[in-house]
């Protein structure tokens, strides 16, 4: 048995934790599950306030494989993120990202690693997904186990079309990981699918057709919520064009893609400032652009609250017309 696991690559399996205790308890249980044996579990805890500490370290008494890093002081959550990855095993060839609040099937690290195995190009392996109750991550072609690094990256750059999921949807090569210093980028929340796209810069993607990994939705992800909230989805598709556009895609397409992306921006400002009429959080988010590096259009933005306030003024008479009647 001992023969049969080291012949097996070795995979660092991360699970960065903040105030995780509700669900890490079947996180762990899921990476103990695995048919895959030759693999490390390195949970990262952030100062944690609950039990979560506590839960790790029982799990860490009980099996060699598994160890606890405790962060000195509390990270921000990209902060964060980086500094797990700083954590894995220098002799593993693979990493598997967990989520605390999500886990993996059974057979996950033994169907990615062996696409993984089959094409030394791949950089990620991804996968079917169970997203709360809905399977996700579908429209790749059956079986199409290796897809270019390009195409893959076009696909999203172009249409938005993603097969990456979050990042406990997919497998890492951990070469790809340590030769970065940071992973993600800190400044932006939202920004694993941007690092997805850096590593297709210089590795290809594979996929099992196979639901290997459960995302939990709920109220207590609060880093989802405040991603949504800020607009974080939108502004990292606009840093991976401004980023890696010129390296996927030529200057009409990169052009005629940023172009669709910031129609979109300038009628979410709109629409926040109209709803909200906060002029500070309007400035927030106008300064995110500025960041950026893309210049504000002031007459592109009054054109669009000018279409938003008649939208909504229409709006308000049709309620008031149905009520009369």
């Amino acid at each position: 048995m001992e023969e049969a696991i080291h012949s097996e690559p070795f995979v660092s399996v991360l699970t960065p934790v903040y105030n995780g205790e509700k669900y890490l308890e079947e996180c762990i249980q899921s990476v103990l599950s695995q048919t895959y044996s030759h693999w490390e579990y390195v949970l990262v805890d952030n100062q944690s306030s609950d039990n979560s500490l506590q839960i790790m370290e029982k799990y860490a008494a009980n099996d060699k494989r598994i160890r606890v890093h405790n962060n000195e002081a509390f990270l921000p959550q990209m902060k964060n993120l980086n500094h797990a990855f700083h954590q894995i095993s220098p002799e593993s060839k693979y990493c598997k990202v967990v989520h605390a609040d999500d886990w993996l099937f059974p057979d996950c690290i033994t169907r990615m690693v062996k696409v993984m195995e089959e094409h030394p190009s791949v950089g990620i392996v991804s996968a079917y997904r169970l997203d709360d109750r809905k399977v996700g991550l579908d429209g790749l072609p059956y079986p199409s186990n290796f897809n270019t690094g390009m195409e893959i990256a076009r696909r999203y750059l172009m249409c938005g079309t993603s097969y990456f999921g979050s990042p406990s949807s997919i497998l890492l090569r951990s070469d790809l990981i340590r030769k970065r210093e940071k992973v993600y980028e800190e400044s932006l929340l939202a920004t694993d699918t941007p690092a997805c796209i850096d590593f297709l810069q210089e590795s290809d993607f594979g996929f099992v057709h196979q639901v290997l990994t459960f995302t939990r939705r709920h109220e207590e992800s609060m880093s989802n919520m405040q991603a949504k909230e800020n607009h974080a989805f939108l502004r990292a598709r606009l840093y991976c064009l401004l980023t890696y556009g010129p390296h996927f895609l030529s200057d009409d397409e990169l052009k005629k893609s940023l172009n669709i992306e910031m129609k979109k921006y300038y009628i979410i400002l709109a629409r926040d400032l109209f709803r909200n009429q906060s002029l500070t959080e309007f400035r927030k988010q106008r300064d995110k652009l500025w960041q950026l590096g893309i210049e504000f259009k002031t007459g592109r933005f009054f054109k669009n609250l000018i279409r938003e306030s008649v939208l909504q003024a229409s709006k308000a008479v049709g309620i008031r017309l149905r009520r009369a009647s």
